[in-house]
């Protein structure tokens, strides 16, 4: 046990070593602790040696104050959401949000359809809209991205309608949740190698072992456990992403124990890197 304590102690007493790939956090991880305590856990995140940002939020602080706990802990947002909905009626607003915070990607995160698995007509129509809006955020230097949930894995030809998403995708990428995707009974690795150099953020959330599959976009949270210790397959998809320059590995941990296993996954995403 002992050595385990070090061994985590070493690994997060280096966070200025430099890989291509970043790690960051989806905040979404804290959503039950920075809004009562903003300042504590920004500083805890930047303790555990990530500075990579995506969501964020001031939780009742000012700008000025906001902007502080940021500059003093050199934390930066590298990723924002983009509402499907606010897609359809302007884009505008959401690349002001990015720009506002010098932000290169904006990521959809859900597809509005009826429960259960997503149809493919939705799902054009889906791919449609955002080859249309993400010539807007390439002007602007931003790249739009889609989040895989779950729900894309219904059959479609020789395929699921998630192919057909990837294989029509020209003016968005992925920003891609490995749990989800292996939820909804795909393989975040094959897909991986089939369309390189579209996965330029992955959601790295393991799942716990014995979990059952869901096309629903729907899981129990607290099956999200420590990376590398759950049945997703961590390791091989990290060195991937190393050949392919992914540029950014986000934590996501939606469970009650984030605070705790975040550490101990930052620890196990450096050990892979090295």
């Amino acid at each position: 046990m002992k050595l385990k304590s070090l061994l985590l102690s070493l690994l997060l007493a280096v966070p200025a070593l430099s890989f291509a790939q970043e790690i960051g956090i989806q905040t979404y991880s804290l959503r039950n602790q920075l809004p009562n305590d903003p300042e504590k856990y920004y500083k805890m995140i930047a303790d555990w040696g990530i500075r990579a940002i995506e969501g964020g939020g001031m939780y009742g602080m000012s700008q000025e104050k906001y902007d502080q706990v940021f500059r003093e802990n050199n934390l930066r947002i590298i990723g924002v959401g983009a509402d499907y909905n606010q897609l359809l009626r302007d884009p505008a607003p959401i690349i002001a949000e990015a720009k506002k915070h010098g932000a290169k990607y904006a990521t959809c995160y859900w597809i509005p359809h009826q429960e259960g698995p997503i149809s493919l007509d939705e799902i054009k129509v889906a791919t449609a809209l955002f080859n249309e809006v993400g010539k807007a955020f390439e002007e602007e230097g931003i790249t739009l991205l889609y989040h895989p949930h779950g729900y894309e894995f219904s059959p479609a030809g020789k395929g699921v309608v998630l192919d057909w998403m990837l294989d029509n995708a020209e003016n968005f990428a992925f920003n891609m949740d490995i749990y989800w995707v292996k939820m909804g009974g795909g393989d975040p690795l094959k897909i991986m190698k089939k369309h390189k150099g579209k996965f330029p953020m992955l959601h790295l959330k393991d799942r716990q072992i014995g979990t059952p599959n869901s096309m629903d976009g729907r899981a129990d949270v607290e099956t999200n456990v420590v990376l590398g210790t759950g049945d997703v397959g961590l390791a091989k998809i990290i060195k991937e992403a190393q050949k392919q320059g992914t540029e950014y590995l986000v934590i996501e941990d939606e469970s009650s124990r984030s605070v705790e296993q975040i550490p101990q996954s930052v620890a196990f995403i450096r050990s892979i890197l090295k």
